[in-house]
């Protein structure tokens, strides 16, 4: 419950414009009055360095004023791996005759300018965010509520999971539409670590009544409540519609003839009606209809040539890890694989009688009814049978984070095509089963110790098709790069059968195949279960590495 006197603020939106470096911060103001009395609008902004602009205006008639300050040298915020990320304190006040204060707003800012840059190409259509005129390779994961309760949710725990995907060159979490919207905390903790937030709408997998007046009168106020207290953060960019639900009337049992007025007013509100509401509040921030969506209703959503995608036939359609490579999504906004979580976290809720995979404890703490059996189907095709249940569990976090790098090297390897890739999921609400990285306690899984590796900046990865072998290096910095590849052919013992090494030049924000080598002359029957491929990154062009050269990054590969 809110109190005010006289007048109070309606609404404040804060815009930004930028010239030359220097930013145009704009408060619009509208007032609520109950009285005639004069009144005034202060706006003052504090720069991270202490430095103060302050302006003041006189309310005009009719409540609605605008307020500006010009910040010259202005410190930009960018994403994570891309830069700094300064913030500008604002605070608006709504001041009487008598000085005052009777309403007071405080916004947390970061200066810069976002866009979501769709453009023809060879592939058809490019799907990239561009942040202060950077083309951004977004990389990332799918934000699920931090817990099942989330009154049980600390600062120093959200922190800790916002942290982690930092600490894993993440610059992206998308807010999966089937959860809710975060709270404030949440928000200050992406634009302090330069997360970029998909935001979806909270409508998921589902049919909804649109086409009753009583509902569609209360989503306006759920929508503009909640664009009015996003619009301003430097970590949001961009308003999705839905997840999935696109898809669900295209290639799921949405069929039956009676449905149909339902997919009438569900084309009417995604395409039509949000965005304009969207465009009213927020015209600074792109809009998509949903996740996935080819942008054209109701056509190839979850296609290759534009838009974004999700890829579920590994996990669901039980297809090997290989299957990644055959996918060349424009923006990769879904894809995963299962784990258990760490046996510490497997105490909390099983007894040692009970670690079975087929238990009904291991089975009532998976949420994917065919989910234990997919995990060790996958397994065994690519493992031995682990030996016990604590083996198990290792040897599922290992699948998982294989099977993942699989999907993420592949698609960087090619960043002119494929401009974002965000895996299901980053974190869970209860420990449990999941295609997550993080556990419910914020354990590390295998996954994301992996992560750490595929999402950094400076990425070596092969592509094997044995007995050929190819080695990539990929540059997401904004400078080149120069450096020594070395690269050994050798058995499980540690003899090398061959090895050499090349000169390496990697162009910034691109990505190149260093060399190839088919080695059908040296791997035969008999030894290709006991041979493997190893390639290292070097910094520097050194035909001799001295022992304090940096180790930038490394691979290795089987041949089966």
């Amino acid at each position: 419950m809110e109190g005010y006197s006289a007048a109070r603020f309606a609404d404040v939106h804060l815009r930004q414009d930028h010239v030359d470096g220097q930013v145009t911060v704009e408060a619009r103001v509208s007032v609520q009055s109950w009285d005639d009395a004069p009144r005034s609008a202060t706006m003052r902004v504090v720069a991270p360095d202490g430095k103060v602009f302050e302006t003041s205006v006189e309310i005009a008639q009719g409540g609605e004023t605008s307020l500006q300050v010009q910040i010259k040298e202005a410190q930009l915020w960018w994403p994570n791996g891309y830069g700094a990320q300064p913030l500008y304190q604002v605070e608006i006040s709504l001041i009487d005759k008598d000085i005052k204060q009777l309403d007071k707003r405080n916004y947390q800012i970061g200066l810069r300018t976002i866009e979501l840059r769709q453009q023809l190409d060879q592939w058809g259509k490019s799907f990239e965010f561009v942040v202060n005129n950077v083309a951004i390779m977004s990389k990332g994961s799918n934000w699920i509520p931090a817990d099942s309760f989330p009154t049980r949710i600390s600062d120093e725990y959200l922190e800790g999971l916002i942290r982690s995907a930092v600490e894993t060159h993440q610059n992206m979490l998308r807010v999966w539409g089937g959860g809710f919207y975060e709270e404030e905390r949440f928000y200050d903790l992406c634009d302090r670590y330069g997360i970029l937030v998909w935001q979806e709408f909270i409508f998921s997998c589902s049919i909804y009544p649109l086409d009753t007046q009583e509902f569609l009168d209360n989503l306006n106020v759920e929508v503009v409540e909640n664009v009015r207290r996003l619009r301003h953060r430097a970590s949001l960019a961009l308003w999705c519609g839905n997840n999935e639900m696109e898809w669900g009337w295209v290639d799921w049992n949405w069929k039956d003839p009676e449905l149909q007025g339902l997919k009438a007013a569900y084309d009417q509100f995604f395409h039509h009606t949000l965005p304009e509401w969207c465009l009213a509040e927020d015209a600074d921030h792109s809009y998509w209809p949903s996740s996935p969506s080819s942008d054209t209703p109701f056509e190839s959503p979850n296609g290759q040539l534009q838009g974004d995608a999700h890829y579920w036939d590994v996990w669901h359609g039980r297809k090997p890890f290989t299957a990644y490579r055959d996918q060349y999504p424009r923006f990769m906004s879904e894809f995963g694989f299962q784990a258990l979580p760490p046996l510490a976290t497997i105490r909390t809720y099983a007894d040692e009688s009970d670690w079975n995979m087929t238990s009904y404890v291991m089975e009532m703490h998976q949420k994917n009814a065919s989910g234990n059996s997919l995990m060790v189907g996958q397994m065994l095709d690519t493992f031995r049978l682990p030996k016990d249940f604590e083996s198990l569990v290792y040897l599922s976090m290992v699948l998982q984070a294989e099977g993942i790098r699989y999907g993420v090297e592949h698609w960087r390897r090619h960043p002119d095509r494929v401009a974002g890739i965000l895996y299901w999921q980053l974190n869970d609400c209860w420990p449990v089963a999941s295609w997550s990285s993080l556990d419910y306690f914020g354990r590390w899984k295998a996954l994301h110790y992996a992560t750490r590796r595929f999402f950094s900046p400076l990425m070596l990865s092969i592509e094997d098709v044995p007995p050929k072998q190819s080695v990539y290096v990929t540059n997401e910095k904004l400078e080149s790069w120069d450096g020594t590849l070395r690269w050994s052919l050798e058995t499980l013992s540690g003899d090398v059968l061959t090895s050499g090494q090349e000169p390496v030049y990697a162009a910034p924000q691109a990505a190149a195949k260093i060399c190839e080598f088919d080695f059908s002359d040296r791997i035969s029957d008999e030894n290709t279960r006991a041979s493997v491929f190893v390639a290292e990154l070097w910094q520097g062009r050194q035909v001799h590495i001295p022992p304090d050269c940096e180790l930038c990054s490394d691979q290795t590969c089987i041949f089966e």
